[in-house]
C-alpha cells in the first residue's frame, strides 16, 4: 500500500468513526424516548485495487424491545411481544403511503377526539359497526383502517325486546273461599327513543281453585290481556308452573308451551313488541308457587337509555371499549398489531416511526395476542431499548479508533514530508 493509500484509509476510518459517534449520540439523546430503537454503525470494508478502507453502515435493533413502564392513562399503549401500531400523518389519511409503523404508544385524545401520539401521528384501527361487528376488512394493507376517535361517542337508545321474570307467589293464598288481595309488580322497559315506560303485572289468587292465579297485564292506560297460571302441588316439580291459559293474538299473545307473553305496545308509528318470559312449565326458571310469603318479582330486561360515555377501556386483544354511565359497554374499534417478515428491513423516519421497504416485506394486520402478534397493554409505555452503559463504553472505543485513524493520517503526512526532503 502506498503512502497516499494509507492516508486515504485513515481518512475513511475517521469518517466511519465520526458517523459511529453520531449514532451513539442519537442513542444517548433518546435514552428516555418512548419506543425508541437504538442504531449503531456496522463497519464495512472498502476495497479498490491496492487500496482498502472502511465505511460505516447504519443498522438498528428494531426487534429488541425496551422495558415497560406503568402509567395512569388508559390510552398509553405498549405491545407485549412482536409487532407495531399503525399510525398516519393525518386523520383518516387517504394516501396509503402516509401510513407508518411505530412502537411509540404515548397516545392521547386531541381536540377533535382522535388518538394521537407525542410525534403527532394518529392511531389507526378497524371500526365496529352498530351491530357490534367489524365485518370484512383487508388485513394485508392499510385500506380498511380508520383513525380511532373517542370524541362525541354516544350510545344510541336501544328498545327493549325481551324480559324474564322470577319470584314466588304464596300457595296458601289460593282456594281459600274468600277473595284475597292482589300482588302488583312493574316491568320497566325502554322504547325506541330511549325513554322508560312501565307495564303493571297484577297477580290475583283464585279463591275457588287451589294453585291457580290470574295475571292481568296493563300499562299506559291500556289493558293488554289476562293469563291464567296453574301450578303443580306435588310430583316431580311441585310449585312449578303446570299450565298457562290465555289469548293467542295481539295485543297479548301467550305461548303456553314456553310460558312467554308477547305484548304489542302501540307507543309509536311502528308498535313495539316485548316478549316476557314467565318460566316454562315444569321448571323453576321463572315464577313459582311455594307456601310462605310473597317474593317480590325480579325482572331482567334488555334495552338501554341514551347515555354519555364515562370512560374508555382497551383490552389485550386491542378492542377499544366505551363504558357508559348506565353500565353499558360498547366495542368501538379493534387496534390491530402490524407484523412484517423482516423488521430490520424497515426504514426509520422522523417521529420514531418506520415505513415498509422491499426488504421488510408486506404488512399483515393481525389480531392482538394471536401469533405472531403480541398483546396490547393499556396503561403501559415501552421505554427506549438503549443501554446507557453500553453506549458510553462504545463511545470510548470509537474515540480510541478515531484517534488511531488520525495517527495514520499524521504518520502518512510525515512520511510524505520525508519523501519531499529527499530532493534536498
Amino acid at each position: 500500500m502506498s503512502i497516499l493509500n494509507a492516508m486515504q484509509a485513515g481518512v475513511s476510518g475517521l469518517s466511519a468513526n465520526a458517523k459511529a459517534v453520531s449514532l451513539i449520540g442519537e442513542n444517548i439523546a433518546n435514552t428516555g424516548t418512548v419506543g425508541f430503537k437504538r442504531s449503531f454503525a456496522q463497519m464495512v470494508t472498502i476495497n479498490s485495487g491496492d487500496a482498502a478502507g472502511v465505511r460505516a453502515q447504519r443498522a438498528s435493533e428494531v426487534s429488541a424491545a425496551g422495558t415497560n413502564i406503568m402509567t395512569r392513562s388508559a390510552t398509553d399503549l405498549a405491545i407485549g411481544g412482536q409487532g407495531f401500531f399503525v399510525v398516519s400523518k393525518q386523520p383518516n389519511d387517504p394516501v396509503l403511503a402516509n401510513y407508518m409503523l411505530t412502537r411509540a404508544g404515548s397516545f392521547s385524545v386531541d381536540a377533535d377526539g382522535n388518538l394521537k401520539n407525542a410525534a403527532g401521528y394518529y392511531l389507526s384501527g378497524f371500526k365496529y359497526d352498530d351491530t357490534g361487528t367489524i365485518g370484512a376488512v383487508d388485513r394485508r394493507s392499510y385500506g380498511s383502517l380508520e383513525t380511532i376517535n373517542l370524541g362525541d361517542v354516544e350510545l344510541t337508545a336501544a328498545a327493549s325486546t325481551t324480559a324474564t321474570i322470577s319470584g314466588n307467589l304464596p300457595a296458601d293464598a289460593t282456594g281459600t273461599g274468600a277473595a284475597a288481595g292482589s300482588f302488583v309488580s312493574t316491568v320497566g322497559y325502554y322504547n325506541d327513543l330511549g325513554a322508560e315506560e312501565q307495564l303493571t303485572l297484577t297477580w290475583t289468587p283464585d279463591p275457588a281453585i287451589e294453585n291457580r292465579w290470574t295475571l292481568d297485564v296493563a300499562g299506559g292506560g291500556t289493558a293488554y290481556g289476562t293469563v291464567e297460571v296453574d301450578f303443580h302441588d306435588s310430583g316431580a316439580t311441585p310449585a312449578a308452573p303446570l299450565l298457562y291459559t290465555g289469548p293467542g293474538a295481539p295485543p297479548l299473545a301467550l305461548d303456553a308451551a314456553t310460558g312467554e307473553m308477547t305484548i304489542t305496545i302501540n307507543n309509536a308509528l311502528i308498535p313495539q313488541v316485548l316478549t316476557i318470559a314467565l318460566g316454562a312449565p315444569d321448571t323453576y326458571d321463572g315464577i313459582t308457587q311455594f307456601a310462605g310469603d310473597y317474593e317480590p318479582q325480579r325482572v331482567t330486561i334488555d334495552g338501554s337509555e341514551v347515555s354519555d360515555m364515562a370512560s374508555t377501556e382497551i383490552d389485550e386483544s386491542g378492542i377499544v371499549w366505551a363504558l357508559f354511565e348506565n353500565g353499558v359497554r360498547k366495542a368501538l374499534y379493534e387496534i390491530p398489531v402490524a407484523n412484517v417478515a423482516n423488521v430490520e428491513g424497515l426504514q426509520a423516519v422522523t417521529g420514531n416511526a418506520y415505513q415498509l421497504t422491499s426488504e421488510s416485506g408486506d404488512v399483515l394486520l393481525n389480531v392482538a395476542g394471536n401469533q405472531p402478534a403480541g398483546s396490547i397493554l393499556s396503561n403501559t409505555l415501552e421505554n427506549s431499548n438503549v443501554d446507557l452503559a453500553q453506549e458510553m463504553t462504545d463511545l470510548i472505543m470509537v474515540q480510541r479508533a478515531y484517534q488511531s485513524n488520525s495517527k495514520i493520517v499524521t504518520t502518512a503526512d510525515e512520511l510524505l514530508q520525508e519523501a519531499n526532503n529527499l530532493k534536498r
